[in-house]
């Protein structure tokens, strides 16, 4: 199946490892040309080696911390300068620091909002203006099953997630009429550091080994295994395609059947 998404620019933001890598990967695939970022250097030269590697094409790279509005901006110009206008943005990010509510300072408020909700408007913001002239575009947020069902321990990712959502299903009807679709995607359990890291918090608690949470999170599961970032790829990619241009405002989770709410 033709996706439409040959020559397409598209960035993939925190792409040199997990969900990002996976999405990056797939768009390369499909004869996208693929800006990644992220905060390790050597990360995204490994990254950029294996995309080459595989598909013979080698993406545009840049080091990004996320919550810094100059670094989005430096990358953002490389980006146009090198390939182009963006026809696809692909917000991605880390999870914010696990805690209790009273447990968090106000400074990993903070750090949250910027890296998981001020990320996105940022990186919106710029992108907008050439998608508005070109009466075309696609915006896809991956954020997590959190927006949909609160994730325990988690109150930070299940707050600014949740913000996102906002963002995207308001803006979506706003520029609905530009060709400009917004969509999340919100994984589940994916198998990725992240998750791992999650897991190895939890184990400090509970008494038991990460390799038992993570079993644990995969029985939680109906189909009783933890995703792939590749599962998780593969949604975003189509929701950019020629094929879901009628597919706008809308939170497609991506877990095994681990929500049980009809909406």
């Amino acid at each position: 199946m033709d996706l439409g998404l040959k020559g397409k620019n598209v960035i993939v933001t925190a792409a040199s490892t997990g969900i990002g890598k996976a999405v990056a990967d797939t768009f390369a695939s499909e004869g996208a040309n693929v800006a990644i970022c992220s905060r390790s250097r050597k990360k995204l030269i490994d990254a950029a080696s294996d995309i080459k590697n595989k598909f013979g094409v080698e993406p545009f790279w840049g080091v990004c911390d996320l919550n810094s509005k100059r670094d989005i901006e430096t990358f953002y110009n490389a980006v146009v300068s090198n390939l182009g206008k963006v026809d696809i943005l692909v917000n991605n990010c880390g999870g914010p620091v696990p805690g209790y509510f009273l447990e968090l300072p106000e400074e990993a408020w903070d750090d949250a909002y910027k890296q998981v909700l001020l990320s996105v408007t940022r990186f919106i913001h710029l992108v907008l203006p050439d998608m508005i002239n070109n009466q075309w575009g696609r915006i896809i947020n991956i954020t997590s099953i959190a927006v949909k069902q609160p994730v325990h321990n988690l109150i930070l990712s299940n707050s600014f997630r949740a913000a996102v959502t906002g963002l995207s299903k308001t803006l979506s009807t706003e520029f609905a009429n530009k060709n400009i679709t917004i969509n999340n995607v919100a994984p589940g359990y994916t198998l990725t550091h992240r998750l791992y890291e999650l897991a190895v918090n939890r184990a400090k608690t509970s008494g038991k080994s990460h390799e038992e949470i993570l079993t644990e999170m995969a029985k939680d599961v109906p189909m009783n295994r933890l995703g792939s970032p590749e599962e998780i790829a593969s949604v975003v990619v189509f929701l950019a395609s020629k094929q879901a241009s009628y597919i706008t405002g809308t939170t497609i989770q991506v877990d095994g059947g681990s929500i049980k709410s009809i909406f």
